[in-house]
């Protein structure tokens, strides 16, 4: 008998055991460097240090980023991905959700093929809960200037606070992610909630 855990049992024990996870590793294959783990303070390091061993790879492939534990390591690292002009995907069998959702939209060229799952949802920290904060609350400010930067539409954001609260995951359709231009070339069918909560 094989145990499945569903992202969002893992996502909430993550909440639940911060101290708990894998940071993200990087694995340079052929002319991609694979990415898969979880965000945090060691993250942007061990991207410099394959960057530098891989001076000439500009795809980073977002195998299994399924959040982070330190959104200003997340937006750091995030704007660094976005300044070395790397182009960003999400393969058929894999999964970015919350923070990872945000560094994928970091790329120069952003790819999601078909079967890839996208999860968003709200979040909660530092004693804030977003859905609670006005909209011109600084708190909301370092998301949207992040999103302006690498030039992603403020809506999204907004979309990502209602679609699901912040012990929760909003699994997105391809309808949505053609809403946000989420892709740099129209979006193929992403995975459902179904295929994506087993991953």
């Amino acid at each position: 008998m094989t145990l499945r855990v569903s992202f969002l049992a893992a996502a909430l024990l993550l909440a639940a055991c911060a101290d708990q996870y894998t940071p993200v590793s990087f694995i340079a294959e052929g002319d991609q460097i694979v990415a898969s783990g979880t965000i945090d303070h060691t993250t942007l390091s061990a991207f410099e240090e394959v960057m530098d061993e891989n001076p000439d790879i500009k795809t980073l492939v977002l195998q299994n980023i399924e959040g982070s534990v330190d959104d200003d390591s997340n937006v750091v690292f995030s704007r660094v991905v976005r300044e070395e002009r790397f182009d960003t995907v999400v393969p058929s069998n894999g999964l970015v959700a919350s923070g990872g959702t945000d560094l994928f939209l970091a790329g120069n060229r952003r790819v999601l093929e078909p079967g890839a799952c996208v999860g968003v949802h709200s979040w909660s920290g530092g004693g804030y809960v977003a859905t609670e904060l006005p909209e011109g609350h600084p708190e909301h400010g370092r998301y949207l200037d992040y999103f302006e930067d690498i030039g992603v539409d403020p809506d999204f954001y907004w979309f990502s606070l209602d679609a699901a609260p912040e012990g929760e995951m909003h699994w997105m359709t391809s309808a949505e992610a053609n809403r946000y231009d989420m892709t740099t070339r129209a979006t193929p069918r992403l995975g459902t909630a179904a295929i994506c909560d087993e991953r």
